[in-house]
């Protein structure tokens, strides 16, 4: 937009200077995460209420500046005051921490309890907004059961609370909006969300999606699996699968539509791959740090647990994708020129590998090796991307002789890191409230004893059959896991579920916990709802269901892999094995059968492809989840029989992975 234009639809200059409020609130506010992650100087409740202040504000003059712009002043006029409340509170209870949390724990002044009242109405104002009625109807039923559970029958009936006790549990005694969720979010997610918001800004996902081309070149469903690519990294980061379709969607599915692919078969695509995306190291959409918190250990061991299942939903997804993509005989060849104007040379290769690797090296080594806490190995992650983010491309113009300004080169990138510093800001601010509101969710639970009672009722359904409790599991992980996050639907069936699997079923706890997340990452692609297939298959111009059915097609396993976690223990593990792997082999052959049997563009008569793909359905499952060695193996022969039957028969040894579909 020109100056002239600009100053046409911001006659004023209020959007102008929203916008620069937002960029230095963004700055302000890293400035002060990285130094109280370097002094910690504050204990950690302390820094959670400015924490909270500070996302507040970045968020408020964020969202309102957009709404401005949409011309929706009604809205602007109703959030600002929603979050001047919590930037107040905020700054209220920072400035006199030390009475509220040491001196008057139990019980607050009248001025403080409406404080109080004012923001839970503001927490449950921006929850509607951002997350929509299911969330907001949640948390209000949460409420609302935490104050008249004695009016509730059976077993799930309590004692129930004063509005005194409620607002005391939420928000004055500084333990619940203020709880360990908000203070694990404000010391460990987000200085990787900064990391993230640098890694946008200078550039890395262009670079990412530069090699996925280049790989894309090799085979042949090479559109479909630079979408899976760029996708899955962007989605360990940001945690929002419905986010991650809207963001990578808008340029993969164009991409696959325009290569011949059917537009439903494209959102299918753009949405198991923005779903899956959350399962992959080293961020996991934030859910493993929150994981490392509950269990006590370290992230890495977290990270490490999930190597193998992680390996197992991107080998099956690959397949399914490269299934899918051939059986629309789609053109799948990727031309540079289609997305950058020129390739980059051999140095500029060689100064991006260092630009980017290096802050990850920088990761790997604190985190991995000198086992320095999350927290720390963030920032100084943080501190390498920036040095690297900004020397490196001056240095390239000092080396190539381009004609550009060294000099001029800095700035720009000087620019970039506080584009960064206020994308990361952006991308946190969601998650952080979701996560502030789950805390005083969290805390109401503990207070009233529900996860002790749905252990209770959970058997009763189950008949103490495993089988039947990790489903049951599933299905409310899915159901919480509509319209939020995965990390917070992660987080409520961790509370209320988790214990059940480990108390009562012997389930291991880093097995009981990963069964919990995969489940979680489900509703993004279970129908009715299904929000991640809802915006692919809107970008797609795509039917609704068509959509969900080709999603649930490829992801298949991934609706397999939590019985697979109980059922092979062996498959999750902090210090994996030998027998990690040779688990782990078997039941991404059994995911394989499914995918195969599922997706496979079969040239045979209706039905026999019937049969056969309901034939290698079950098998796969039996495969993935029958715990008994000599099962799997015996499946597994089975599969292979049939794979290589087919080929004879009818493709006459033909490999699926090089042929072409038959006209």
């Amino acid at each position: 937009m020109d100056t002239q234009s600009e100053q046409q639809t911001d006659p004023t200059g209020w959007l102008r200077g929203l916008d620069v409020g937002v960029t230095l609130i963004a700055v302000l506010f890293w400035v002060t995460v990285l130094w109280w992650a370097y002094t910690q100087q504050w204990s950690p409740v302390k820094y959670a209420v400015l924490f909270v202040g500070g996302i507040m504000t970045v968020y408020a003059l964020n969202e309102t500046r957009e709404s401005l712009e949409e011309g929706s002043r009604i809205d602007a006029l109703v959030l600002l005051p929603s979050a001047g409340v919590l930037i107040t509170a905020s700054f209220y209870f920072f400035l006199n921490f030390e009475t509220v949390y040491l001196l008057r724990q139990g019980f607050a002044s009248e001025h403080e309890y409406m404080l109080a009242r004012l923001i839970i109405i503001s927490l449950l104002y921006l929850t509607w907004r951002e997350f929509g009625n299911l969330f907001l109807g949640l948390v209000i039923g949460v409420m609302l059961y935490a104050m008249f559970g004695d009016a509730v029958p059976g077993v799930l009936g309590h004692a129930g609370m004063s509005q005194l006790t409620l607002l005391q549990a939420t928000v004055t005694d500084l333990y619940g909006f203020y709880g360990s969720l908000t203070q694990l979010t404000a010391s460990w997610i987000a200085p990787f969300l900064l990391y993230a918001g640098l890694l946008f800004a200078y550039g890395a996902f262009d670079l990412i999606l530069r090699l996925a081309i280049v790989a894309a070149g090799r085979i042949r469903s090479g559109v479909a699996q630079t979408a899976v690519l760029s996708s899955a990294v962007i989605g360990s980061i940001n945690g929002s699968y419905t986010a991650n379709a809207a963001m990578t969607g808008s340029f993969t599915i164009p991409t696959m539509k325009e290569s011949g692919m059917s537009g439903h078969r494209a959102a299918g695509i753009e949405a198991v791959a923005s779903t899956a995306g959350q399962v992959l190291p080293p961020v996991m959409g934030a859910s493993a740090f929150v994981m490392a918190s509950y269990l006590g250990v370290a992230y890495l061991n977290i990270v490490v647990a999930g190597l193998v299942p992680a390996a197992i939903l991107v080998a099956s997804i690959a397949i399914a994708v490269h299934y899918t993509a051939i059986s629309d005989s789609s053109d799948q060849d990727m031309e540079f020129s289609e997305f950058f104007d020129e390739t980059l040379s051999r140095n500029e290769k060689v100064a991006e590998a260092l630009r980017f690797g290096v802050p990850f090296g920088v990761l790997i080594y604190y985190l991995g090796f000198a086992q320095y806490t999350v927290m720390t190995s963030a920032m100084y992650t943080v501190f390498a991307m920036m040095l690297t983010g900004v020397l490196m491309p001056p240095l390239q113009r000092l080396v190539d002789g381009s004609g550009v300004s060294p000099v001029s080169e800095f700035v720009t990138q000087v620019k970039n890191t506080i584009h960064g510093f206020r994308r990361g800001a952006i991308i946190l601010a969601p998650i952080a409230i979701i996560l502030v509101v789950i805390s005083g969710v969290v805390n109401l639970f503990s207070t009233t004893g529900v996860p002790a009672k749905i252990a209770l009722l959970m058997i009763n359904l189950s008949g103490g059959v495993l089988l039947f409790a990790v489903l049951l599991g599933m299905a409310v992980a899915i159901v919480m896991g509509v319209g939020m996050p995965t990390v917070a639907a992660y987080v409520i069936v961790a509370i209320l579920i988790v214990p059940t699997f480990v108390s009562e079923f012997g389930v291991a706890e880093i097995t009981a916990h990963y069964t919990m997340f995969y489940a979680a990452i489900l509703a993004g692609i279970t129908p009715p709802v299904a929000t991640a297939a809802v915006v692919a298959a809107g970008i797609a111009e795509a039917n609704f269901w068509r959509t969900c059915g080709a999603a649930l097609k490829i992801a298949a396993p991934l609706f397999v892999l939590p019985v697979a976690f109980v059922y092979n223990p062996g498959l999750i593990s902090m210090s994996p094995g030998l027998n990690t792997l040779l688990v782990g082999l078997l039941v991404v052959i059994g995911a394989i059968s499914i995918i195969y049997g599922l997706n496979y563009p079969f040239e045979m008569s209706v039905g026999r492809i019937i049969l056969t793909r309901s034939a290698l359905t079950v098998l796969g499952v039996l495969i993935m989840t029958y715990p008994m060695m000599i099962v799997k193996v015996a499946g597994i022969a089975v599969f292979v029989a049939v794979f290589v039957a087919e080929k004879v028969m009818v493709r006459g040894l033909e490999s699926p992975f090089v042929s072409e579909v038959k006209q």
